[in-house]
Parts: structure tokens; C-alpha cells; sequence
């Protein structure tokens, strides 16, 4: 492991790869909800064998990376963070930035900001939220998915309860697993968060990812300047993946992105796989993301 003081917070991420060797790409692999950076076990050798270093944090307020003094949970904060990484580790424009769930809402953002520094950007689970709006051509197929996501979102009403998301913390995330991934194993997945989150403090850090996007206002200054790109459209191509059998976002919302990406981009959805689709098929997520970088290598030395 490796930590680093971002100044409002600092981070321990899991390595793989010679993180110091410089003239190696970054790859920075950021996790979501409920998981933690574990959830790169399989991705991560992967593109160090390929040649990347390989940086995948334990995100604010998951331990054993620390609760931030600012208390900060917004987008544009985890937005800062991944950009500090980027600058921490001497990451360059061949440096590529892989996102699920927080994570991929996180790189969709980046993707969509003029700070962007990545040379690549591939999201999991969650599309960028400008693809998910309602266009005149397609507002029936829009409300149609409509009904189905109210139901499966119901859990980002209930975190914004007071202390008892937190007082039923274990049933909840376990049911999650159970739900958004229909038949995958999350023994192991579980320990990890247990170890992640073993208090009431970094339970209400977690789901302070979900109460902060209620609460706008509260975004410190420092992170402002980002305030305005993470709901925006990417700017730069970008691999989506998504599972056919996810129960957190509904599939089709993957099937409406259409042209709706920057030329290059690439959508795929994977077959017997949730919403955790990088461990339930990892092989697949593992050739889909590194074919991938492989374009977008070799495109860049065309130019």
C-alpha cells in the first residue's frame, strides 16, 4: 500500500506495478458503493502486465485512508482528489483513469472538465448523467426505464435518513450485493468493506457521498472550479461498460447512450454480469478495457 497527503485528505491506495517508475503510464482505478479498492484485485495485475503502475485508492473516508478535515463528500471533491493523484504520482497524458459506480461518476466528470489529464477514461455501472437526460427522439423509451429506476433506487432515499443507515449498515450493503448482483459470492467483498468502514464515523463518511449531492451549498471554495463539469458532457472518448443483469441502474440506460459519446468512445454491455461487473467477469471487463487503451495508444501516435 502507498499513501499520500492530498491536503484535505490523505489517501492509501493499493499498488500494483513499480509505482515509481516513471516512464511507465499511471492507471488510476477508483471503487464505489458499498466497496472498496479490493474491487480492482482482478484489473489492476492485469494492467500492470500490460505495462501500466497502478494506483487504486481507498476512497475518502474509507480506512485506511482517512475521513477528510473538510467533511467534504461532493463530487468536485472526489473529482480534486483523483486530479491530486494524478499530480502525486507524476502521471502524464498517457495516464488512464478507470471508474465504478462514485468512482465512474467521479471519471465522467473528469472526462467532461477542462483540468482533464488522463489519456484515457473508462467508466463502469454509471453513465455520464448528460447521456442519461431525456432527448425529444427518445423521451418514450426515457419514461419507460423511469418506473423500474425509482424502485431500484430507493436506497439513496433511505441513506438520507438520519443514524439509521448507519444503525443497519451491515443488512443494508449485504442486501445491496445480493441485488445488484444476482449470484455472485460477496464474502470476501463484505470483509473487506467491514474492514473499510468499521465505525459509525466512516459509516456516515460513505453515506455522506449520498447526502452531499443534496446539500450543494455546503461545497467548500477549494473545490469549486470543478463545481460546474461533473454533470457536463465528455469531452474525450470513453469506454462505458455496463452489466446486463445489473440491479442497480437499469441496463437500458446503457442502450440509449447511442451517438450521445465523443468519436472514439465505445459502449459495451457485458452478459452475466451486475452491477459489480468487473468481478463477476473479470476476463471480459480485463480485455474490453485494455483493447481499449490499445486504440487509444494507437490512435495517439497517428497524430
Amino acid at each position: 500500500m502507498r499513501t499520500v497527503d492530498l491536503g484535505p485528505v490523505s489517501l492509501t491506495s493499493l499498488t500494483w506495478g513499480d509505482v515509481d517508475d516513471r516512464s511507465r503510464p499511471l492507471a488510476v482505478l477508483v471503487h464505489g458503493f458499498p466497496d472498496t479498492a479490493h474491487t480492482w484485485r482482478h484489473l489492476g495485475p492485469a494492467l500492470a502486465a500490460a505495462g501500466h503502475r497502478v494506483v487504486a485508492p481507498f476512497t475518502r473516508g474509507y480506512a485506511p485512508s482517512a475521513i477528510p478535515a473538510d467533511g467534504s463528500y461532493h463530487v468536485p471533491a472526489l473529482m480534486h482528489d483523483v486530479l491530486a493523484l494524478h499530480r502525486a504520482y507524476g502521471g502524464d497524458h498517457r495516464a488512464v483513469l478507470v471508474g465504478h459506480d462514485w468512482g465512474a461518476i467521479t471519471a465522467n466528470g473528469i472526462a467532461a472538465g477542462t483540468a482533464n489529464p488522463f489519456g484515457a477514461i473508462v467508466a463502469l455501472a454509471v453513465p455520464p448523467f448528460s447521456v442519461m437526460a431525456p432527448r425529444r427522439d427518445d423521451v418514450g423509451r426515457w419514461l419507460r426505464i423511469l418506473p423500474r429506476q425509482a424502485r431500484l433506487s430507493w436506497y439513496t432515499l433511505f441513506n438520507q435518513l438520519p443514524r439509521l443507515p448507519e444503525q443497519r449498515f451491515d443488512e443494508l450493503v449485504a442486501h445491496l450485493w445480493r441485488r445488484w448482483s444476482p449470484g455472485y459470492d460477496a464474502r470476501v467483498d463484505l470483509a473487506h468493506l467491514a474492514a473499510a468502514v468499521p465505525d459509525d464515523a466512516h459509516r456516515s463518511a460513505v453515506l455522506g457521498y449520498y447526502r452531499a449531492q443534496r446539500r450543494p451549498h455546503r461545497l467548500p471554495v477549494r473545490y469549486r472550479s470543478l463545481a460546474d463539469a461533473w454533470t457536463g458532457e465528455p469531452s474525450v472518448p470513453l469506454l462505458y461498460l455496463h452489466g446486463a443483469q445489473d440491479g442497480c441502474l437499469d441496463p437500458r440506460w446503457a442502450g440509449r447512450i447511442g451517438n450521445r459519446l465523443p468519436s472514439g468512445s465505445r459502449v459495451a454491455v457485458v452478459e452475466r454480469a451486475g452491477h459489480f461487473l468487473q468481478l463477476e467477469r473479470p476476463d471480459a471487463v480485463n480485455d474490453l478495457v485494455l483493447e481499449h487503451l490499445d486504440t487509444v495508444s494507437r490512435e495517439g501516435r497517428r497524430r
